[in-house]
């Protein structure tokens, strides 16, 4: 057997965090969360299964890899193996177009994108629920990187029940994500080292027994493009979950005097009218989100501060796809 698949997905955003599970091993998350795909910011995925391979081959931005990036991605491929009935080891080829292990949820993109090529190149057929419960499995944010747009993920309460889903088309809202970058240093505890230190933190049971309420108004200003109520939710969800970063044992500190610097200043440019906020998931860079219109003069801003290295602009990207695996790419 040689069959090959190519596929792309974009990394996402959350609104309402993810940071915990319930169930570890198959990635089954502590409270629901809220998402946006980032349209540009993309994962191209080859996947190829082959029956002369002894093992399965991952190449990262065309660098051959090994260790635990290889084992993720060999037990999700084991998961396709056994729902495909076939037992062919697989070379998997991947390219990011941004930095990758610095807290833009490289590893949402990665899974999804693989989950689809994966899949399809073992001859499945899979639904897009079924695509976001497989993605899930490698990366629980990967999950919200299947649908497109923005995308709810239901927590549940197993494998059958927790899975993502597009709750507005990226068109709804033209909303913009400033991903400003103040360090691209590869995060000495990855993502999910992280969620299993959450339980140690005395701030995650108050957390999560909030997090519906906070899902709930963030998803009512979502879909009533209402920017003054989206902004507050927000900001308080991505500081409740650094503050259980923080508090854990050992204790997490992603933030950089830097990211700081970026939080101030946001907070004090909407305290003067301006419409933004920020967010920030599992790394030192900030997410400033502003609505469209006023993107040139936030990014501007941003720009003049000491701290930030450079500006990612991104808007509501589409969902995960395949992609004709004969054109040019990885």
């Amino acid at each position: 057997m040689n069959s090959t698949a190519f596929a792309t997905a974009h990394p996402n955003i959350a609104f309402i965090k993810y940071w915990g599970n319930r169930d570890q091993a198959l990635r089954i998350p502590s409270n629901s969360s809220l998402s946006m795909n980032l349209k540009e910011l993309e994962t191209q995925t080859r996947v190829s299964f082959d029956s002369t391979l002894k093992e399965d081959h991952l190449f990262l931005n065309e660098s051959l890899e090994s260790g635990t990036s290889l084992e993720r991605v060999s037990i999700l491929l084991e998961r396709i193996r056994k729902m495909a009935g076939i037992d062919f080891f697989a070379r998997v080829e991947s390219e990011n177009n941004f930095p990758t292990g610095t807290g833009i949820a490289s590893s949402a993109s990665a899974f999804a994108a693989l989950s689809c090529a994966a899949s399809s190149a073992a001859g499945l057929n899979l639904s897009e629920r079924e695509l976001s419960q497989l993605a899930r499995t490698g990366s629980g944010s990967a999950s919200r990187s299947i649908p497109g747009g923005f995308v709810e993920w239901q927590a549940g309460e197993d494998h059958g029940s927790s899975f993502a889903f597009s709750i507005a088309d990226p068109d709804h809202w033209d909303l913009v994500d400033l991903i400003v970058l103040v360090s691209l240093e590869h995060k000495e505890t990855g993502s999910s080292q992280g969620h299993q230190l959450a339980e140690t933190s005395p701030l995650q049971k108050i957390r999560v027994e909030d997090a519906n309420r906070r899902l709930e108004i963030c998803r009512k200003a979502l879909l009533e493009r209402d920017f003054q109520q989206f902004a507050g939710i927000v900001e308080q969800d991505s500081t409740l979950m650094h503050s259980v970063m923080m508090t854990s044992n050992p204790p997490l500190y992603y933030w950089l005097p830097e990211t700081l610097a970026v939080i101030r200043a946001v907070r004090s440019w909407r305290k003067d009218g301006l419409p933004v906020c920020f967010t920030i998931d599992a790394g030192p860079n900030v997410h400033v989100l502003c609505p469209a219109a006023e993107a040139g003069k936030v990014k501007g801003k941003l720009g003049a501060l000491e701290s930030v290295n450079s500006i990612l602009e991104c808007h509501p990207g589409g969902p995960a796809h395949l992609l004709d695996p004969e054109i040019s790419g990885v």
